[in-house]
């Protein structure tokens, strides 16, 4: 990803296994934080949720978001990232929370759903990127 520096794209690589942690807004303007699994396209960091969740609701209504993705072996060396959701679909979005489970835990068949919930995958355009650590 062109905006993310070079001394953290690692961050970013599925071997990394790096947790984002995502900032949506409240209706009330305040904030709420999810620990997301997350992968990119090379251009967007794309995350999964299920229709109806909170950040689901909150993304759909407002899509500035804010992320921090947190190094697993240093948690002080980080990419804190502003950005907007560019679009967000459910075609494809069973597949790719099964490509994060492989990511994640090795296993490529997401075992957390619950019958009949609708996945929804999020492509999140970063505008600000900051590195620290």
């Amino acid at each position: 990803m062109k905006s993310i520096p070079e001394s953290h794209q690692d961050l970013l690589k599925d071997e990394t296994k790096a947790i984002a942690y995502l900032a949506t807004l409240m209706p009330d303007g305040s904030p709420q934080v999810t620990p997301v699994w997350f992968n990119t396209d090379g251009e967007h960091i794309l995350i999964n949720t299920a229709q109806g969740r909170i950040k689901d609701r909150n993304m759909r209504a407002r899509p500035q978001v804010a992320l921090c993705i947190a190094d697993p072996g240093n948690p002080y060396r980080y990419l804190q990232i502003r950005g907007k959701v560019d679009e967000f679909t459910i075609e494809g979005a069973d597949a790719h929370i099964e490509a994060l489970a492989g990511k994640y835990t090795g296993t490529y068949k997401y075992m957390f759903g619950k019958t009949g919930e609708k996945r929804v995958t999020y492509k999140i355009l970063p505008r600000k990127v900051d590195a620290h650590g």
